[in-house]
């Protein structure tokens, strides 16, 4: 049997957000969200960490190589984030409320098919501030 080894790497994006249902009234979005529908949006320096899993390669001792790692996923989801409007300049949030609940489920789906086959993403890890954290582990309900 081979081990299962976890490898978390953790990366930083700023970003700004305004969270708010366009069906909804101004005055609606201001009871449900709070400041956080304000009309101007405002932002977070955020961090993601990205948990993977596999066995341990023969030739390299590496589940996977943390510099490509770091390599693919800056430049293919980091830079779509930093200093991005959430609701506006992401392709992969298009149609959701960009909320930090949908955001980590939109991460998770655009990171998964990133990453080799026998490379697992097992969790990630969304901070919006020092202390309001977010995790998802690709459950569906």
């Amino acid at each position: 049997m081979k081990p299962k080894v976890y490898v978390t790497r953790k990366f930083h994006f700023s970003a700004s957000h305004r969270v708010y249902n366009p069906m909804w009234s101004d005055e609606e979005n201001k009871i449900i969200f709070g400041k956080c529908s304000n009309p101007g949006g405002h932002g977070h320096n955020y961090e993601l960490e990205v948990t993977v899993a596999g066995s341990p390669d023969t030739h390299t001792g590496y589940v996977i190589d943390i510099g490509k790692l770091k390599e693919m996923i800056e430049k293919e989801v980091i830079e779509q984030l930093d200093h991005r409007n959430l609701n506006t300049d992401v392709p992969f949030l298009q149609g959701r409320i960009p909320s930090s609940e949908n955001l980590i489920v939109a991460l998770w789906d655009h990171i998964a098919c990133l990453l080799p086959p026998e490379v697992e993403l097992v969790r990630l890890r969304l901070w919006e501030t020092p202390r309001n954290c977010f995790e998802y582990y690709g459950e569906k309900l």
